[in-house]
């Protein structure tokens, strides 16, 4: 797995390498929404931004995540992140998550089609033999946004993580795994080819 800052792009997606230069779009992105306000993920506000961006490029750096902007392509706007993280090489595996989407962009093409670019690029890139999910157990959206590309749901991991207001988070697990990409890919092609 060779770890570098790379542009996926589809029909109606882009992801660029995340950097400081996306911070006020990221800031418009999640005002689309006051996606700063959910109780389920943690979404960056113009106090949190900075910290946000370099805390990732700083792991990239150590080659254990690799941040991207989504860029929708019709507009050409950052409409939010997301990333490959706990990338394990030797073990040829790698987390997506970390993923938030401006309200505009959310149950659109945007979303699939990001997800079919991360996981062509760990399977048929990066030879992974597994990719995982991991969100709030209350994120009944992004839970069934994991079903619906194809995910296997394989547990709770409970007081997972405490989340800014204090909460302990149970955390929701799902992965797809190499034997099963051949027909998730075919799954999410169809997905997008029916998306306008």
């Amino acid at each position: 797995m060779e770890i570098a800052p790379i542009t996926l792009e589809g029909r109606h997606v882009r992801l660029e390498p995340l950097s400081l230069a996306h911070e006020e779009s990221l800031i418009e992105a999640s005002n689309d929404g006051e996606l700063w306000k959910s109780t389920v993920t943690i979404v960056p506000t113009r106090a949190t931004i900075r910290d946000y961006i370099t805390s990732t490029l700083s792991a990239q750096q150590r080659g254990t995540e690799l941040p991207f902007a989504i860029i929708r392509k019709s507009s050409n706007q950052v409409v939010g992140s997301t990333r490959f993280y706990s990338m394990d090489c030797s073990h040829r595996r790698a987390e997506i998550g970390y993923t938030w989407l401006a309200k505009s962009a959310q149950r659109s093409e945007v979303n699939t089609e990001a997800k079919l670019l991360l996981l062509t690029h760990a399977f048929e890139t990066w030879r992974c033999i597994r990719v995982a999910f991991v969100t709030d157990a209350m994120n009944q959206q992004s839970r069934a946004a994991l079903v619906r590309i194809g995910a296997k749901f394989e547990g709770i991991i409970r007081n997972h993580m405490i989340m800014p207001s204090g909460r302990l988070r149970d955390s929701a697990c799902y992965s797809i795994i190499e034997s099963e990409w051949r027909d998730v890919k075919t799954h999410l092609n169809e997905l997008c080819k029916g998306q306008p």
